[in-house]
């Protein structure tokens, strides 16, 4: 017997529409052609699969046997068409993002709340990218965006750029740095410097000034949660950088100064990695846009404060 996922349809509509013209009419097939379907079928099988001269059309046990099984399979297969469906559409599909950026938190929330909104049958995901290394699993199709202030040359790879930020000295306003205009890496000399828990190849503060300058500071105490930096900064027990879209909130609070690295300041460049192939989906060009967005929107509603 060769069944098929049209005799399972056919099987369906005749039980549900009580005849074969209304029936074909769902199928969008000659009454004709749907009588022969039912006969050949019935011909594999050696069983009638309708009780004959009934009105409505009434099912045979064994056309009860297959009714049951087009209930079990048929709901599954639609389903598995309608996801191929909005994959082709560009409606459906997963996100799953691994930050290499302890800070961007901060910031990628309100991206992903109106993400959530917009693609509601997109699978969205985020994974700490510090716990792992997040441009091999994303080679490894593991996870789809990297967000990263580190580009490398990696086939089948694009950085889409996001945004530039400013690596910003923090410290108390007793602090006794609080009077300098700006902060060089000399000023680090002796002091204790709070840090996520990262190794500091990744940390702007010694990747862009204090690793080039041969600057150590007396101590590093590495620290989880941004508002426990801000809360030992204030403290007086230690000093820190952070992107700017973090300190934007405390820079006007009178417990806090804030100041540039150097006399001119240090720009970094946020980037978004990603597959090449994934680049044309409508759901990541939207995320994207939104990354890009959500930062400029941060900076505009401090300096309105």
């Amino acid at each position: 017997m060769h069944l098929e996922f049209r005799h399972l349809r056919t099987i369906r509509a005749i039980h549900e529409c009580g005849g074969l013209a209304r029936a074909a009419d769902r199928l969008n097939i000659t009454q004709s052609a749907l009588s022969h379907q039912v006969k050949n079928l019935e011909a594999q099988i050696g069983v009638d699969l309708f009780v004959r001269r009934s009105k409505p059309m009434r099912l045979s046990p064994a056309g009860q046997r297959l009714l049951r099984l087009a209930e079990q399979v048929l709901p599954q297969v639609e389903a598995v068409e309608q996801d191929f469906a909005g994959l082709k559409s560009g409606k459906t599909g997963r996100l799953h993002i691994a930050i290499e950026c302890h800070a961007c938190f901060e910031w990628l929330f309100p991206v992903l709340e109106q993400f959530r909104r917009a693609w509601p049958e997109v699978d969205v995901d985020i994974r700490p990218g510090l716990q792992f290394q997040a441009l091999p699993a994303l080679e490894r199709e593991e996870v789809d965006l990297v967000v990263s202030s580190d580009p490398e040359a990696m086939p089948g790879v694009e950085f889409a750029p996001l945004f530039d930020y400013e690596p910003v000295f923090l410290a108390s306003s007793a602090h006794p740095l609080a009077g300098r205009t700006h902060i060089d890496a000399a000023d680090f000399v002796g002091q204790t410097l709070i840090t996520y828990p990262v190794e500091r190849a990744r940390l702007d503060v010694f990747n862009q000034l204090l690793t080039p300058a041969g600057i150590e500071p007396a101590q590093i105490r590495q620290v989880e949660l941004t508002a426990v930096i801000l809360l030992l900064v204030a403290s007086n027990r230690g000093v820190a950088v952070l992107p700017d879209w973090v300190v934007r909130e405390v820079r006007y609070n009178s417990d806090y100064v804030t100041r540039p690295l150097t006399e001119t300041g240090l720009t970094r460049r946020l980037y978004a990695a990603i597959r090449q192939d994934d680049a044309s989906k409508p759901f990541m060009s939207h995320v994207l846009r939104l990354m890009r967005t959500e930062p400029l929107k941060l900076q505009r509603r401090s300096e309105d404060a």
